[in-house]
């Protein structure tokens, strides 16, 4: 009977595998990474933001008022609690993850995974690619040019912080046509 529980991780791998390796489309040029700023304070970091736009991605299917809450961990991670509401179902659907500091990146770089422990390809690049001075807006992505999000303390900021943040990801040679913009 002990088999048949070690084997049922072993058979889920390949699914989880296909899951993590949909086809996202780019919308970067690929020649070479982009720059992220110098440093974060992941203590100022943490807390809720609100997303502003993002590129389209499967996982936010049906997604409305989306929301991001980090918290730091004892152990220097950071929690990563993603909220939105299901237009189909009208509950909120809520995914909780771990984000790593990719060494040497002054926390400008983040390894994010929502996946069991015990799946170790699982994780994304969060690269803080702008951020306002005083942390009420940030620019996030990968550098792939496959995930993109504009971030904001409020719901609803001005637009010439929008505007600072699309010019930023424009000069990182990420395309904003594609941005969808929260409802």
């Amino acid at each position: 009977m002990r088999k048949a529980y070690l084997a049922l991780p072993l058979l889920a791998l390949p699914l989880i595998a296909a899951a993590c390796m949909t086809r996202q489309p780019s919308y970067r040029d690929t020649g070479g990474e982009p720059t992220t700023v110098d440093r974060v304070n992941l203590t100022r970091y943490a807390g809720t933001w609100y997303e502003i736009a993002r590129y389209p991605n499967g996982f936010e299917k049906n997604c409305v008022k989306p929301t991001a809450e980090y918290s730091l961990n004892e152990d220097g991670t950071v929690k990563v609690v993603n909220t939105c509401i299901d237009t189909e179902t009208g509950k909120a659907d809520r995914a909780e993850g771990t984000a790593r500091v990719v060494e040497g990146s002054n926390n400008s770089k983040l390894k994010v995974k929502f996946a069991p422990d015990w799946v170790p390809f699982a994780s994304g690049d969060y690269w803080i690619l702008a951020l306002e001075e005083d942390y009420s807006a940030a620019l996030v992505g990968s550098p792939d040019g496959k995930y993109l999000w504009i971030l904001a303390r409020e719901a609803q900021p001005d637009q010439t912080v929008i505007d600072r943040m699309l010019a930023a990801a424009e000069a990182k040679g990420f395309e904003t046509e594609p941005l969808i913009y929260t409802q």
